[in-house]
């Protein structure tokens, strides 16, 4: 099957008339309908029915229509991606995001490289980090921001970024939510929503539940999943403090040993950096992590505020 013959349907479909469609497509009519005519060959059956000045769709090509339509359509949209790409119009950037780690990281650093790279596109993957390390050395993604990970593979760049504490989140009307700060014990009584694919989960495993595992209730894949269930009370979320709250949720610090875990960038050794990707390991490399991450609300869910890079 060739392009050129789906286009030459197209234009029958849209027209119903030969001639026109031939105009439209530039060729002769003859060569419309060898077009098209192979098509069918291709298809296995008959796409148009023709007898004298009637043209209408068999029920085959009724059928194959929109899907041919879409295969157009995802060719052309290639064809011009390509051609921005070539001439610099579109800078792609694949940023992946380990759980727990939220987006609200990165807007600072999108903009800012925005303004000096042109034609920046981001998209996010979110993974375990181990998967994470396995896309970035396919070259599937191009950098990733991962909390603990064990054994990087000597092929990965990987760069502290900063390291901060887990805390609980809470509806207010939660019998710990008056709290100053929430013990321990408290704790291993009381219902806990499950982050599933957490990276940090073995260690809280074995920071505070080390005889017996924790209460756990409802689990989801997606943190304001989780927020949700706790603001209608169905349990404590355990997360890390930069994640941005749901204004109607209670934060507040677990007493003792936090539990701590450090956020790194990591990207493949070696290889060269598109101008996008340079710019977001530089900025983000440079950037102030060391100012506590505040604790913020689902109203402003933005970076949090730290302190700018050094230009």
């Amino acid at each position: 099957m060739e392009l050129y013959q789906v286009r030459y349907f197209l234009a029958v479909a849209s027209t119903l008339n030969f001639t026109r469609a031939a105009e439209q497509c530039n060729v002769t009519q003859p060569a419309l309908t060898k077009g098209v005519q192979k098509l069918e060959q291709e298809l296995g059956g008959q796409l148009i029915y023709r007898e004298r000045q009637l043209t209408q769709l068999t029920d085959l090509g009724k059928e194959v229509l929109p899907m041919l339509a879409r295969t157009v359509a995802s060719a052309e949209t290639a064809r011009r991606r390509a051609k921005e790409f070539q001439r610099k119009e579109v800078a792609p950037l694949k940023i992946g995001l380990a759980p727990s780690i939220s987006a609200s990281l990165i807007l600072d650093l999108i903009a800012e490289i925005a303004k000096f790279v042109a034609g920046l596109h981001v998209e996010l993957r979110e993974e375990t980090a181990e998967k994470l390390v396995d896309l970035l050395l396919a070259g599937e993604i191009n950098t990733a921001m991962v909390g603990d990970v064990q054994d990087i593979p000597a092929r990965i760049d990987d760069w502290l970024l900063f390291e901060e504490r887990y805390v609980a989140v809470l509806a207010p009307t939660h019998r710990l939510a008056n709290r100053p700060s929430i013990g321990i014990d408290d704790l291993r009584e009381t219902v806990l929503l499950e982050r599933a694919g957490c990276d940090v989960a073995p260690k809280i495993q074995r920071s505070y539940f080390p005889e017996e595992p924790p209460r756990l209730g409802h689990c989801s894949g997606h943190d304001l999943h989780l927020q949700h269930m706790a603001a209608a009370g169905f349990g404590v979320v355990l997360a890390p403090e930069h994640m941005p709250r749901l204004p109607t949720l209670k934060t507040i610090p677990l007493e003792g040993d936090p539990v701590l875990r450090q956020v790194r960038l990591l990207a493949v050794q070696g290889r060269r950096y598109s101008p996008a990707l340079d710019a977001f390991v530089k900025v983000a490399r440079l950037r102030d992590w060391s100012v506590e991450v505040p604790r913020r609300d689902m109203s402003h869910a933005t970076l949090p505020e730290m302190a700018s890079a050094p230009a």
